[in-house]
């Protein structure tokens, strides 16, 4: 009776169950010796180290520490001209070194170590290796190691045979195909016999192998769709280990990769981040000169673009253009390659002007997997596979987007390319996609069973087709073949992950001051160079953006990492900002001349100021460049005064012991009480929780509150997996009562601003709350510091509004993304929690009401409730997370008459980017080096080139969403200007007239200008 599918697939089976049983024989064991040390160590440095008998069953090391295991072994004359390895059970992952060099890891999806393919009888193999103890409180365990021959030939059999036996799987069990495999499998059961040894099973398996060849040749047709394979691994920087541990993920990793590349010729292993290969560099100098000459030769392909794999959702446009250029240039400078891709694979989301980003810094092409992987969250799919991404500025990006499935690790086999090809999503238009293998979030990457599947899976009928080598051949394949007719437009919205935006604040708080305090020290620096030959800090400045750039890995600033990650990120970040205010500090100081009997105050911003400063300590009076006395008021030990900048400049005012109070009492715009504060534009109420009942605008008497606006709102904050990346979407159903009365009292008065403190219990936690009101401004702060003691709790604070609005606003990367404010169809409910930058906004065609915020990065609007998170408390994998006492600031401001003319974007700016004091004065009294003429054009970065030239980069925005022409003056002698690419490559000509230029905007458009100016013109 001829057997069944269901017995053939049995007894396969069963025979693969075996397979490590009979592909490896050992020969003797391996006796280890070790020692645990907290400290980094080369291998140059185990002379004298105090190794003692490490045997099996022995536990060693203790959090955060790592061993260095050694051991020795001859090839005895049994392994004589057969593949010999080495299976080393340190209980852990560990770098191996034979004879000293870098040769692979133990690691879950690396089982053994390969001293040679071909043994010599008596050659002699020292083996070290470094092995990490872990972090979570339990002692890793030696096991048995084994010096063991590798039967080569049962080997390929079982991959034969796990080949057949997978695709039978997949098959019509009618087809002709499924018959002859049946036929074959059931002629293999009955030949094999594995109580042979030695060469009577080798020859045993090759004639099993000769009934299987015929199947394994049998092409697929002119209609297969075809798979471009890209072995990589995806290496978390910092997430469940710390950088620390990375250092030495990346030497196992590149290791593992070099000896299967030097086994299989025709491997090809893609790896991105920069960072990565420059830790290689520093700490691995010999792995790291044959990794150039993989480069080389073609066989590992550096790309990716950006230094690090970076969040995108939070970072500033300007450090999405650094990761791009320094992650670009490390690449063009060491291995001479220009990256044409930005690999991004784990990204929770990707912002709407990535797009113009990618462009700007010559990247072509977009790959990503993440957004398929929404694990627990119900969402509504993504539409395509393969698509043309158009950005909010109408930029377009061939984009593809893979996915894992139920594959992951990633092993190649049948079943994972077809699964790879049947589990799109884009059923017409495409007949290939991409397809990243290799084992990854910790590394490790691709190991012999997916080589060796290759070499079988080529043109396998009834698999996809397969062509394995960079990624890049994918995208210029779909270009000649004909982009699908598929485009999306606007961000890739992740329905998962939103948690991120708000998670571990005091990082996110860092980030933030770091990007504002590095373009405060570009700016100037290069005023003080042109004017004081001070030398730019070009040096000094790629290191300091190279710290913030590591630090906006997409695992360390959206706070999903360990407690130890985010503790060193605070310690560096926090270094990171000393660093950079001091370096801004400096740089102001140079353009001042030491008099002390005037202070000069700068402003960065592209447009003049008025705006309130505390005076240096012990100045009580003030007077403007004509002598003018200027109105002062005292407030908690200083004073304060209101004074004006110009554009992208300073003023220099004089200071002294007279305090000058022009404006009576009763004339006072600005005044409170503990019920109410108010200005020329507001009149504000305020309960006795310190919200606010009444917001009147003054202008019109409208009432703009709806309801109570300022209202602390706390929930329960459990997710079903996941804690510190998701927010549930059932949350406002857990709400926890905050019933508590505030302390009230009023701090100041006026006659320049008036100051309500709120002190107030938050469930277990507590509250000091300023609420602040400047004369002449439109906008109201709320300078906040909470001690956080929640655990599973999020923070929101409401702000319930009288706007009519189907969408919200919010401030993204060089310009704003519109988002519903309704859950009428799934994808517009899946974004109930959404990410902001500055500002957000709910705006009718002839008002609106923004929140501005100083580092808040999530926000919620349904309706007409804004609501902005604040913070959570997640408790894996960090059990503290921010625990502690965060400072922060947010706020509002109100227009009337329309978007595209309210001071909205200012607002935002003027709160995140506070005029700077010099205690010295300036021979200069006043100087603007910048003026534009429409508002809505930004200059978003002024620096010096990168190429050392001296050349002045200019990099401005649209902020609207309009086509806007403008005139940018200067009051620099220009001698020459070009337009370039956001890497300052030149693109053409720039003509100018005396100091102006023209240039005309689209809506959202960047522009990066390249000026030769002289000092001579100031």
């Amino acid at each position: 009776m001829k057997p069944t599918k269901k017995e053939i697939l049995f007894h396969a089976e069963k025979l693969l169950n075996k397979r490590d049983r009979f592909i490896m024989t050992e020969i003797a064991p391996i006796d280890l010796s070790n020692f645990v040390t907290k400290e980094r160590l080369s291998i140059h440095e185990m002379d004298g180290r105090p190794f003692r008998p490490a045997v099996p069953g022995q536990r060693w090391g203790e959090n955060w520490m790592y061993g260095w295991f050694r051991t020795s072994v001859t090839v005895p004359k049994e392994a004589e001209d057969k593949r010999l390895i080495a299976i080393l059970d340190f209980g852990s992952e560990a770098t191996v070194y034979v004879n000293g060099k870098v040769s692979g890891a133990m690691d879950l999806n690396h089982h053994y170590i390969t001293l040679t393919r071909r043994a010599k009888a008596g050659e002699q193999f020292e083996i070290v290796a470094e092995a990490y103890a872990g972090h979570e409180g339990r002692q890793p365990e030696v096991g048995t190691s084994r010096l063991c021959v590798f039967e080569e030939d049962v080997y390929q059999f079982f991959i034969d045979l796990e080949c057949l036996y997978d695709l039978r799987h997949h098959l019509d069990p009618k087809s002709l195909r499924a018959a002859e495999i049946d036929t074959a499998l059931t002629k293999v059961f009955a030949a094999i016999d594995l109580t042979l040894r030695g060469k009577e099973l080798g020859e045993n398996v090759k004639q099993c192998r000769r009934i299987m060849e015929p199947l394994l040749a049998c092409t697929n047709g002119s209609t297969a769709p075809t798979l471009y394979l890209m072995g990589q691994s995806h290496l978390d920087i910092a997430w469940l280990w710390p950088i620390e541990e990375t250092k030495r993920k990346i030497a196992r990793t590149m290791s593992n990769q070099l000896a299967l590349i030097d086994e299989y010729p025709e491997y090809r292993y893609t790896q991105s981040q920069p960072y990565l290969f420059q830790l290689v560099k520093t700490l691995y100098p010999e792995l790291y000169d044959r990794i150039k000459h993989a480069v080389a030769e073609g066989q590992i392909i550096p790309e990716g673009a950006m230094w690090v794999e970076p969040d995108t959702n939070l970072p500033s446009g300007e450090s999405l253009i650094r990761q791009a250029l320094h992650g670009k240039r490390f690449f063009k400078d060491e291995f001479g390659v220009d990256n044409q891709m930005l690999w991004l694979p784990d990204v929770f989301g990707y912002s709407g002007n990535l797009p113009q980003i990618m462009k700007g810094c010559g990247i072509h092409y977009f790959g990503s997997v993440k957004m398929f992987g929404t694990y627990d969250n119900v969402v509504d799919p993504f539409p395509y596979n393969t698509f043309m991404w158009e950005g909010i500025d109408g930029t377009q990006i061939l984009s593809h987007l893979l996915n894992y499935g139920d594959y992951y690790p990633i092993r190649i086999n049948p079943s994972f390319l077809i699964s790879q090809w049947n589990d799109r999503v884009q059923m017409e238009g495409i007949s290939s996609r991409l397809t990243q293998f290799g084992h990854g979030d910790g590394g490790g990457g691709s190991n012999r069973d997916d080589l060796e599947f290759l070499r079988r899976l080529e043109n396998l009928e009834g698999v996809p087709k397969t062509k394995h080598g960079s990624p890049i051949d994918f995208y210029e394949d779909q270009i000649a073949k004909g982009v699908p007719d598929a485009k999306y437009v606007g961000e890739l919205y992740y329905g998962a992950h939103r948690g991120t935006y708000t998670t571990q604040g005091l990082i996110k708080k860092l980030n933030r001051k770091a990007e504002i305090g590095l373009r405060e020290t570009e700016l100037w620096s290069a005023a003080a160079q042109l004017l004081q030959n001070k030398a730019y800090p070009y040096e000094e400045l790629e290191q300091l953006w190279k710290v913030l750039l590591l630090h906006q890995f997409h695992d360390i600033l959206p706070g999903s990492s360990i407690h130890r990650v985010h503790e060193e990120a605070q310690i560096e970040l926090a270094k990171l900002n000393d660093s950079v205010y001091a370096k801004a500090a400096e740089a102001r100081n140079a353009l001042t001349d030491g008099d002390e009997s005037h202070m000069t105050v700068f402003n960065s911003l592209s447009w003049a100021r008025r705006e309130l400063i505390a005076l240096p300590e012990g100045a009580k009076g003030i007077a403007d460049g004509n002598g003018k006395l200027l109105p002062v008021q005292e407030h908690e030990g200083f004073y304060y005064a209101q004074v004006e900048a110009p554009s992208m400049g300073w003023s220099a005012y004089s200071v002294g012991q007279a305090a000058h109070e022009a404006v009576a009492a009763g004339e006072r715009a600005v005044s409170a009480t503990v019920t109410c504060i108010e200005n020329e534009y507001f009149a504000i109420e305020i309960n006795d929780k310190g919200e606010l009942t009444s917001i009147l605008d003054k202008e019109t008497g409208t009432e703009w509150a709806a309801a109570n606006c300022n209202v602390m709102r706390m929930y329960r904050d459990q997710n079903s997996d996941f804690d510190a990346w998701e927010i549930d979407r059932r949350y406002r159903l857990a709400p926890i009562e905050l019933n508590t009365p505030a302390k009230i009292e009023v701090t100041a008065s006026g006659p320049l601003f008036a100051n309500i403190r709120v002190e107030r219990e938050l469930n277990t936690s507590s509250f000091i709350q300023d609420i602040r009101v400047n004369a002449g401004s439109r906008r109201v702060e709320f300078r906040t510091t909470v001690h956080w003691q929640e655990k599973n709790k999020l923070l929101k604070v409401d702000f319930p509004v009288r706007i009519h609005a189907n969408e919200s606003l919010q401030e993204i990367q060089f310009g704003y993304v519109k988002r519903p404010n309704h859950h009428s169809r799934p994808h517009d409910a899946d974004r109930f929690e959404v990410s902001q930058h500055k500002w957000s906004a709910i705006v009718e065609p002839n008002r609106g009401f923004a929140l501005l915020n100083d580092c808040k990065y999530g926000i919620s609007v349904l309706d007409h409730v804004m609501s902005l998170t604040l913070l959570r408390s997640p408790t894996w994998p960090d059990e503290t997370s921010d625990h502690g006492i965060h400072s922060f600031t947010y706020g509002f401001t109100l227009w009337n008459g329309a978007f595209v003319d309210s001071s909205v974007v200012h607002e935002a700016y003027e709160l995140n980017h506070p005029l700077s004091v010099s205690s010295k004065g300036c021979q200069i009294t006043k100087q603007s080096f910048i003026q534009i003429d429409k508002k809505d054009i930004i200059a978003d970065t002024v620096k010096l080139a990168e190429d050392g030239s001296g050349d002045w980069i200019i990099r401005l925005y649209e902020c609207k969403g309009a086509s806007v022409s403008c005139k940018v003056t200067l009051t620099l002698a220009i001698e020459a200007a070009k337009e370039t690419n956001m890497l300052e490559e030149v693109m053409g000509e720039l003509p100018y007239d005396g100091n102006s230029i023209e240039l005309a905007f689209r809506p959202f458009e960047v522009k990066t200008i390249r000026l030769a100016v002289k000092g001579d013109g100031v």
